[in-house]
């Protein structure tokens, strides 16, 4: 996207969508502690392979999706930092001024949410035919 069609924000605007998306990421790395136990739960209950094979299945995806959000929370908190940064440099009027929008972070956000719902579901829908 170019500097011309970039939305531009308020460096208030841009501070609370990182508030944000970091709750979001804590909360999604918390349920992940859940279903992670919820799964052991499961591996010490069955002894079936195809279930045992759906467990490391389930592990993994848990995994990337726990990477994923250290990646994206790394990334918010560097924008975070840079916006800290400008405020320091330029304390007259920060508030007035305008900072390109973080699309790119936006859409990376919203495609982590659908991918985390998907794997929520399916994930249920194994407990629902296992237990």
């Amino acid at each position: 996207m170019s500097a011309t069609t970039a939305k531009n924000k308020h460096i208030d605007d841009l501070h609370f969508e990182h508030q944000l998306w970091s709750s979001e990421a804590n909360f999604f790395s918390d349920e992940l502690k859940i279903y992670q136990k919820r799964l052991e739960e499961v591996a010490s209950k069955n002894t079936s392979q195809d279930i045992l094979k759906q467990v490391e299945h389930f592990q993994n995806k848990f995994i990337i999706q726990k990477e994923q959000l250290d990646i994206l929370n790394h990334e918010v908190t560097v924008h975070e930092q840079w916006l800290a940064k400008q405020a320091k440099n330029h304390p007259v009027a920060i508030d007035h001024q305008l900072f390109a929008d973080h699309k790119t972070m936006h859409e990376r956000m919203d495609a982590f949410r659908k991918i985390y719902a998907e794997l929520k579901v399916e994930f249920n829908r194994f407990l629902a035919n296992t237990l």
